[in-house]
């Protein structure tokens, strides 16, 4: 199979997935797509593994485990014949890609197969630090951004992003047994995951946990502002784009009537009316905690 052939097929695959993948757009540099490409193809057709089809956990992992043999083998094998591992090996090969992040994301999709809540925050941020964390820092690393307050920086913002988008879908992820908010919060509100995934508790009953989710996602959302002044203009903007986005979402939640009924989102009104705080943020980086 020729290189060009493999980096192909994963670009197709983020073009054509349902689910998009923010980091392929066009805002980035086209040297940069193809190796983007090939970072979600793996981390797609992984989490597809994992969440996808009627399989037996057991089999999943199985299949997962497959998954990394095979990322063992191509940062090495530069004729393995697999097109998403022949485009990925060279990414990792060109662009000095830390394989331990890709492995990361194979222990958050594992964690899919076999937790369905967790008792603390935590535990929570145990698993954002290997579902969201490993991307931001793989896009600094094809950036040639490496150091350890960017990193720092990025893994707050990324961290911040996946809790945003448990919070967004508490009423997906109930119907299917996954409860993301921390035990130890129910119970503090005299409640507990069990009566949420059975159904019996309202709205108003939960918003004391709520209000708490999106005050400690809001402030690990400011810590990672900084990151907008160590990053090129291109990401800086894609990044901005974000920051603003998620806080306009937190507020979104935080006054949603039915958020265990209806799933939140932004309008494309909305994200426009971001446009001028974002290339003001752009163009004169903020400090931490301002917009």
């Amino acid at each position: 199979m020729q290189l060009a052939q493999a980096y192909q097929h994963c670009l197709d695959i983020a073009r054509n997935h349902y689910e998009n993948f923010p980091t392929a757009s066009k805002l980035l540099s086209a040297r940069l797509r193809p190796a983007v490409a090939a970072i979600y193809a793996f981390a797609r057709h992984a989490d597809d593994l994992a969440d996808e089809g009627d399989a037996l956990p057991a089999t999943r992992l199985k299949q997962l485990d497959a998954w990394e043999t095979l990322l063992e083998r191509c940062e090495n094998d530069a004729s393995i014949n697999h097109p998403v591992f022949l485009a990925l090996g060279d990414a990792i090969r060109t662009f000095n890609l830390d394989v331990d992040e890709l492995d990361n994301l194979l222990i958050a999709f594992r964690m899919d197969v076999t937790l369905h809540g967790y008792a603390t925050l935590e535990e929570l941020l145990f698993y954002c630090r290997h579902s969201a964390n490993p991307v931001g820092r793989l896009m600094l690393m094809l950036h040639r951004v490496n150091s350890s307050q960017a990193y720092y920086c990025s893994d707050k913002i990324c961290s911040a992003l996946q809790l945003i988008n448990f919070w967004q879908d508490l009423s997906v992820d109930l119907p299917r047994g996954r409860c993301y908010l921390p035990e130890c919060w129910l119970q503090e509100a005299g409640l507990s995951g069990q009566q949420l995934l059975g159904g019996d508790i309202d709205a108003q009953a939960l918003q004391p946990v709520l209000h708490k989710a999106i005050a400690q996602t809001r402030s690990m959302l400011e810590e990672g502002v900084p990151l907008l002044a160590m990053i090129p203009l291109r990401l800086r903007l894609q990044i901005a784009a974000t920051i603003h986005g998620g806080r306009l979402m937190l507020k979104k939640i935080e006054t949603a009537e039915q958020p265990l009924k209806e799933r939140t989102t932004l309008s494309k009104s909305e994200w426009k009316k971001l446009l001028l705080p974002v290339l003001k943020d752009t163009l004169f980086p903020p400090k931490a905690g301002k917009s």
